[in-house]
């Protein structure tokens, strides 16, 4: 195991408090995966991981750390009883609101501690942000109008080309090169909405984000992107719809002619097919469902949201908040430990390559 001093120091999000996130990042900081790969920091009131840590029965000590030094200075966990390092953010009114439900109180505490993460990573504090799931209603009761964390990271960091990946570590498909990540094209908002949004000039941006991360985050020298087509059957020449002739086709020509290695438009269910088996390394999805659906499927409690286009490195779980399990002891961690793990090699590599320039 390396030097503490070595690893990228990493902030963990609680997401919404009312949800799952308290309970994963505890459950997440006693696998040894997580201290072989970072440091980890909480951000967000520590007395929700001390009441997490009590419903897990896992002895736990929280600390209270104001700065990055402080931080440091804690040492690594030894024997039984985990040694939280946590950053207060935010008042104590999110204490009061009520587990597993909406409300604006746990929804403004996540808000809260999504920007102290962003802006400590900006400032050089820390190497990544992990971030626990929030709810958007709970988002929007407390006045913070963004579909989700995505949009609120790209404003923070003051970024208009982005995108969110989810991403399936190679561990997860060994057919794979560098695992498999899939973009979407259009994000939160109706499939009607969705549909109406695609152009060939977000197409061809978002080819070129999935071409950067999987060549700069995870080392391909040519990655192979594959591009879903919107209708059934890649729209059958035209029978079913001519958004792949008049402005996906476009859109791949323009990547192929910046430098990308894209293939498409290709109807959706067999492309998932082929990029699972090894034959692409991400996949540009239309619209939201048409890719997170079959990534999940191939991987659900492991699978990692990966925001694009931003200054820092940012992950975070693939699921929600889950309200019908939050605070009952039964969160499923692996993928908090996933997003910490694929944070902290995505830090080192951005790492070596600002090194060598």
């Amino acid at each position: 195991m390396r030097p503490p001093a070595e690893k990228p120091l990493i902030a963990l999000t609680l997401g919404d408090p009312a949800g799952v996130g308290p309970e994963v990042v505890v459950r997440a900081w006693a696998d040894p995966r997580v201290h072989e790969c970072c440091r980890p920091v909480a951000i967000g009131r520590p007395e929700f991981l001390e009441q997490a840590a009590e419903m897990l029965h896992q002895p736990t000590k929280v600390h209270c750390v104001d700065s990055v030094t402080a931080i440091r200075m804690l040492g690594e966990d030894t024997g039984d009883v985990l040694h939280i390092a946590c950053l207060p953010v935010g008042g104590k009114e999110s204490l009061a609101a009520p587990r597993a439900e909406v409300d604006p109180r746990t929804g403004h505490a996540a808000y809260e501690a999504v920007c102290r993460a962003a802006r400590g990573a900006l400032a050089g504090e820390f190497a990544a942000v992990v971030t626990g799931p929030l709810s958007k209603t709970a988002l929007h009761a407390a006045g913070h109008d963004y579909p989700g964390h995505t949009e609120l990271l790209a404003e923070l960091c003051g970024v208009d080309d982005f995108a969110m990946m989810l991403y399936l570590p190679q561990e997860e498909l060994p057919a794979s090169s560098a695992g498999l990540g899939v973009v979407h094209t259009t994000l939160h908002c109706a499939l009607r909405d969705a549909i109406a949004a695609l152009s060939t000039v977000e197409i061809s941006a978002k080819c070129q984000l999935a071409h950067q991360v999987m060549q700069s985050g995870f080392g391909l020298p040519t990655p192979r992107i594959g591009v879903c087509a919107l209708n059934p059957h890649g729209g059958e020449e035209g029978l079913f719809g001519d958004e792949e002739r008049r402005i996906i086709a476009p859109a791949v020509a323009q990547a192929q002619a910046a430098g990308v290695a894209a293939v498409g438009p290709l109807p959706a269910d067999t492309l998932m097919v082929r990029a699972a088996a090894g034959e692409f390394d991400a996949v540009v999805a239309m619209y939201h469902d048409q890719g997170h659906i079959a990534l999940k499927l191939l991987g659900m409690h492991r699978a990692v949201n990966i925001t694009l286009g931003l200054p820092i490195v940012r992950t975070s779980v693939a699921h929600g908040t889950a309200f019908d399990r939050a605070w009952q002891g039964t969160a499923e961690s692996s993928g908090m430990v996933a997003a910490i793990v694929t944070a902290a090699r995505l830090a080192e590599r951005r790492k070596r390559a600002a090194a060598a320039m």
